[in-house]
C-alpha cells in the first residue's frame, strides 16, 4: 500500500503553499477509474491507515474506529497555508453541500495539520468551522504527524519546511482508497464521485 502511494507521490510534486505551479490532474502513476468515477485510481488501492492522533478538543482520535463505514477524505496541511489548503477544504465542503442529507451523514473529512506548533486545537477548530463544522482536525507531536504521513504513504518536505502534498485520499466504507484527488479537481467532480464511492463496502 505504502509503495503504491509513494509511487503516486513521486509524480505529485510537494505543493509549497504559495506556489504558483499547481499539480497535474493526471499523474502517470494513476489510471482512469471504471464505474463512472472521475478521481484518479492508484495502481494499487491504498488501505485506510490506523492513525491515532489528538483532535481539536484534546481527545484521542482513532481514524479507523471513528470513520468506520464512512467515506473518509484524508488531507495533510496547515491553517496558514495561503492557497492549496483553503482551496481543497472549500472544494470538498461545496461538494458535500450538494449531497442529500443521507449522503452527507456518511462522509467524514479529516484534516491533519503539519504545523501543530501554530495550529493549536482552538486555532484548527476555528479554521475548519469556516468550511464545515463537521470537519475533524487532528494534531500530534514528537514525530506523530510524520509517522501518520508515512502510514498514509504521503510524503513530507525535508528540513521541516511547511510544504506538503496536495493529495486527497478518499477511503470508501470498505477501507480502500479507490480514487485519490490532486489539485485541479472541482467541487462538481468530488460531488459526482461521492455516492459512487459510498457503494464500495456498503453491502
Amino acid at each position: 500500500m505504502r509503495a503504491a502511494l509513494l509511487a503516486l507521490a513521486a509524480v505529485l510534486a510537494l505543493a509549497g503553499c504559495g506556489s504558483s505551479k499547481p499539480e497535474s490532474a493526471s499523474p502517470p502513476a494513476t489510471s482512469t477509474v471504471q464505474g463512472g468515477l472521475l478521481g484518479l485510481r492508484p495502481q494499487t488501492l491504498p488501505r485506510k491507515p490506523d492513525l491515532v492522533l489528538t483532535d481539536t478538543s484534546g481527545r484521542r482520535y482513532s481514524l479507523a474506529a471513528a470513520t468506520r463505514g464512512k467515506l473518509t477524505y484524508l488531507y495533510f496541511g496547515y491553517t496558514h497555508c495561503p492557497d492549496a489548503c483553503p482551496l481543497t477544504m472549500s472544494t470538498i465542503a461545496a461538494a458535500i453541500r450538494a449531497q442529500p442529507p443521507a449522503v452527507r451523514r456518511r462522509i467524514a473529512v479529516v484534516f491533519v495539520t503539519v504545523d501543530p506548533r501554530r495550529d493549536t486545537g482552538p486555532v484548527l477548530r476555528r479554521w475548519l468551522d469556516g468550511y464545515n463544522r463537521s470537519f475533524v482536525g487532528l494534531r500530534g507531536g514528537g514525530g506523530a504527524v510524520d509517522a501518520a504521513e508515512a502510514a498514509a504513504g504521503v510524503p513530507r518536505a525535508p528540513g521541516g519546511v511547511l510544504n506538503h502534498s496536495t493529495l486527497v485520499l478518499a477511503y470508501s466504507p470498505d477501507g480502500l482508497s479507490h480514487v485519490v484527488y490532486s489539485q485541479g479537481f472541482s467541487a462538481r467532480d468530488y460531488a459526482h464521485d461521492m455516492p459512487l464511492l459510498l457503494r464500495y463496502g456498503s453491502g
